[in-house]
């Protein structure tokens, strides 16, 4: 079984959940997000240990559904530097699509001082969703200065990613469980910001038998936290979006991550062409 077939498997014995009662519920928009990277067999173990309070985030009887998020960097990639050395000031901006709806958001989250992370959003254009519309800039404009006193920089599509979620949330305890399967990354402007031409154009990013989950609390300490303390399972320090910006351009120093990237994506610093797509195949 794939990690999709395990996700989709163990989903369907959980009673669902409404996303209004999700929005009513468990909506963190300031929240600890906790980031780690299971095969299908923990995925499977995980899922088994939660408790019957999880339940499952079903829409028109769907438990599953296909999102599509754009990244927006500084043209040198400004972002993702600030990412890979750790720094506490530091945001990502994306549009994300709701594939099975078609409906659309533009989103921020921004690193709190603390280590909390708060996310901003906005519904968004569909047609817009490649690109920051003027909506969209002078709402990003005002973030950055209430929390940083930041100017707005320039900010341009660099890349898409693609995959399939599945959502536990516990309404007791206030928390979600996020699992991401089928990741797929693209190259979003055709280059790296520095006049360079991607190697890749089109690239799978974890593969079939890695799932990437994501925990989502008032302060890092959850249910699904333990659970996975317990499994030995160590938080990972890495956004999707900076695997999929280290992946596509492997050139790049991915410094904290190196050893993350070579022993679970088969990463290289200086991959031939052949190499690359082997890892698409």
């Amino acid at each position: 079984m794939t990690c999709a077939q395990v996700l989709q498997t163990a989903l369907a014995r959980r009673d669902p959940i409404s996303l209004a009662e999700v929005n009513e519920e468990a909506a963190l928009q300031r929240r600890v997000d906790k980031k780690f990277l299971l095969s299908r067999g923990q995925l499977a173990e995980l899922l088994e240990r939660l408790d019957d309070d999880f339940a499952v985030m079903e829409i028109a009887g769907r438990r599953i559904f296909g999102y599509s998020s754009t990244y927006f960097d500084t043209p040198g990639l400004e972002q993702f530097r600030v990412h890979r050395q750790g720094r506490r000031r530091r945001f990502k901006v994306r549009t994300r699509t709701y594939l099975d709806s078609g409906l659309c958001m533009f989103e921020a989250k921004l690193k709190g001082s603390r280590g909390e992370t708060d996310k901003h959003r906005i519904p968004y254009p569909l047609a817009d969703s490649a690109i920051m519309n003027g909506e969209a800039q002078e709402f990003l404009a005002e973030l950055l200065d209430a929390e940083y006193r930041l100017p707005l920089p320039e900010l341009t599509p660099v890349m898409t990613v693609d995959y399939r979620r599945g959502t536990l949330v516990n309404p007791h305890s206030k928390e979600r469980l996020t699992c991401d399967v089928g990741l797929l990354c693209r190259d979003g402007a055709g280059g790296n910001g520095a006049g360079e031409t991607c190697l890749t154009g089109v690239q799978e990013v974890a593969g079939p038998d890695l799932v990437v989950v994501e925990t989502k609390s008032a302060d890092g300490r959850g249910v699904a936290d333990r659970v996975l303390a317990e499994m030995g399972i160590r938080e990972l320090s890495m956004s999707k979006y900076c695997v999929g910006i280290a992946l596509l351009h492997p050139h790049l120093p991915a410094n904290r991550w190196n050893r993350v990237l070579r022993e679970r994506f088969a990463w290289d610093r200086a991959p031939s062409r052949a190499g690359l797509a082997g890892l698409v195949a």
